[in-house]
């Protein structure tokens, strides 16, 4: 029998609490977990569930608040994944984590609603959706669970959006596009308490978008303060800012954009690389 998500008050302060920083603390860190072939970061990907569930447990053991499974890579250009194949790659990886640690917290990285509720039924806290909510379904189904959700921006899909990313004013347009989900989202019904916003870097948006997005973060609190993720960790515009073409060489760039949110106060950043993570932030909070 799996370990069903139960949104009870005890299980939903814990939540809140770990979707948002408070003044004696940095970010929150979400590691990051692929149980995928081919996710751009190829040391971040877990074939086995062995492998993702030892992945995931390093990663609290290390320091993280939530830990992220996903079984769809969403790199630009990525292969489709069906709806079946995307289950069995990450439903075992939750139901094994949540028997292993009843107390930690999981996220489930997917756009696919029945995905979704798979995961929840197994166990899963978060649905982290890169679509930022475009089925009518996912919506139906936060609903329904009281989950935490996580809202990401991304112009186009996987397979097109980085082939011509336009705006007018990208943070603008990004954080009122976000606004308007959650709000959405809550008049519906839904806790403003348990939604993050994430602007959705390098998903639909060249280096100017990215930079702009992340220097202009204050507009997605809207006047209701939600919470903010930023995912940025070894991306390519790291890659564009460093001359560091690979993943593997990005770390250095992307501790620092995690600096960078440590002093404007981010919610949470999610990472492939926790240790570091919370190394960096153990410092920067005794030496501020």
């Amino acid at each position: 029998m799996t370990a069903t998500f139960q949104p009870n008050l005890e299980r939903r302060e814990m939540l809140i609490a770990a979707l948002h920083r408070n003044e004696e603390q940095s970010c929150h860190v979400m590691g990051i977990v692929n149980v995928t072939p081919d996710s751009f970061h190829e040391n971040s990907r877990k074939t086995t569930v062995e492998s993702a569930v030892h992945a995931a447990e390093q990663m609290w053991s290390e320091g993280a608040t939530w830990v992220d499974i996903g079984g769809e890579s969403t790199r630009p250009g990525a292969d489709y994944v069906s709806i079946e194949e995307e289950i069995e790659r990450v439903v075992p990886v939750i139901s094994n984590l949540r028997m292993k640690n009843p107390d930690g917290l999981i996220s489930i990285d997917t756009r696919r609603p029945k995905v979704a509720r798979a995961a929840l039924d197994a166990g899963a806290d978060l649905v982290n959706d890169v679509s930022g909510l475009r089925d009518p379904e996912m919506i139906q189904l936060i609903l329904e669970k009281q989950c935490g959700v996580c809202i990401m921006h991304m112009q186009g899909s996987p397979q097109n959006m980085q082939e011509k990313p336009q705006y007018d004013n990208c943070a603008v347009e990004v954080s009122e596009q976000l606004l308007e989900t959650a709000r959405g989202l809550v008049a519906a019904g839904h806790p403003s308490e348990l939604i993050v916003l994430d602007p959705g870097i390098g998903f639909g948006k060249l280096l100017e978008h990215n930079i702009d997005l992340l220097q202009r973060h204050d507009l997605l609190r809207g006047i209701e303060g939600y919470s903010i993720l930023w995912g940025v960790s070894r991306k390519s515009m790291i890659g564009q800012l460093t001359g560091q073409t690979e993943p593997g060489g990005r770390l250095s760039g992307t501790l620092a954009v995690a600096a960078k949110a440590h002093y404007e106060g981010i919610d949470i950043v999610r990472v492939h690389d926790v240790k570091e993570h919370i190394d960096l932030f153990q410092v920067l909070n005794s030496i501020d």
